[in-house]
């Protein structure tokens, strides 16, 4: 399977241990952003995954690049150039303290590129899938325009679309996210949401909230992320799969999270690997479930973990016991 996807690639950068933000003297620093962390999960399982955006030609920009491909993420159509990479700060949550994200990322050089940088007839070539998610047209006009033409000619090639919806309140202008949304969901095949994203941007709430996302979108499958808080690092989460006209249920997990950021990419990530190999429904949901909750006991933004583990743990296995 040949995964393309777009975004913004960016250097996180998180206090040690769980200081806060104002207590810093130093940070832990990698890199990361949802659709470099789905290439960089695909490509980890022995997808072909390919990551589309632009970053500085200097060092920073380099870093970025380098954290992909030890992935083995397809960089060659990473563009260079401009004068920053984006940076977001992460401070983790504790006990009832909530995790925390500040982001730097105005004038980045994705943010600035062009949509005329971007070859799609030549990136898209032998594709097999496209993924975007809904933080990058939330990053600007230009954004906005370069996810719109690469939706329109990943849909007239015939190409797999998948969007997970992701809305940062923090990113959007009021009342915008809605209006771009639907817009670009009308080039969708799969969407990935949750019953809040769904309600505020969408007006789509109640038990037939799935079933009514897949048909006002056209899509062959839809699926809501499910997230209980305890506190910052004790959650319950699952996941809710329509597709062919019923629902599909994942496994529960209770866990105590070493990373809250990246589960959504994690499970973004195993459902594109699981629909593209044709899993039947509930072994597609079973399996993305089952990687994002992995994700979340692996530090920084990236799925480090393997197929074998998660069909290990999607069958009920894999209890915390040492592996000899």
């Amino acid at each position: 399977m040949k995964v393309v996807t777009l975004g913004e690639i960016m250097l996180r950068l998180t206090p040690h241990g769980y200081n806060r933000l104002v207590q810093a003297d130093d940070f832990e620093a990698v890199y990361g952003g949802a659709e470099a962390n789905v290439a960089a999960a695909l490509a980890n399982w022995g997808e072909y995954a390919a990551f589309v955006s632009k970053v500085p030609a200097h060092e920073i920009g380099q870093g970025a690049v380098n954290a992909l491909r030890r992935c083995g993420v397809e960089t060659r159509f990473l563009l260079r150039g401009g004068e920053r990479l984006g940076i977001y700060y992460a401070e983790r949550g504790a006990d009832r303290r909530a995790s925390n994200v500040i982001y730097d990322r105005a004038g980045s050089a994705f943010a600035l590129s062009a949509p005329e940088e971007y070859d799609w007839p030549h990136i898209f070539d032998g594709a097999d899938w496209f993924h975007f998610t809904g933080i990058t047209p939330a990053l600007g006009k230009n954004a906005e325009k370069i996810a719109e033409a690469a939706c329109r000619e990943a849909a007239r090639r015939g190409i797999t679309v998948s969007c997970d919806v992701n809305y940062r309140s923090k990113l959007w202008e009021e009342g915008r996210a809605g209006n771009v949304m639907e817009k670009l969901l009308g080039y969708a095949d799969v969407c990935i949401v949750n019953e809040n994203q769904a309600k505020e941007l969408f007006g789509i709430e109640g038990e037939d909230a799935l079933p009514r996302m897949a048909e006002r979108f056209s899509l062959r499958a839809a699926a809501f992320t499910y997230r209980r808080t305890e506190d910052a690092l004790h959650n319950r989460i699952w996941s809710v799969l329509y597709a062919g006209g019923a629902e599909y249920t994942s496994r529960k997990y209770e866990m105590e999270m070493v990373d809250r950021i990246g589960g959504g990419d994690a499970f973004a990530a195993g459902l594109i690997y699981a629909l593209g190999h044709r899993y039947a429904p509930q072994k597609a949901v079973d399996f993305a479930e089952a990687a994002s909750c992995i994700k979340h006991s692996v530090p920084g933004d990236f799925c480090l973990c393997s197929v074998e583990e998660i069909e290990s743990l999607a069958a009920g296995g894999a209890c915390g016991r040492v592996s000899r």
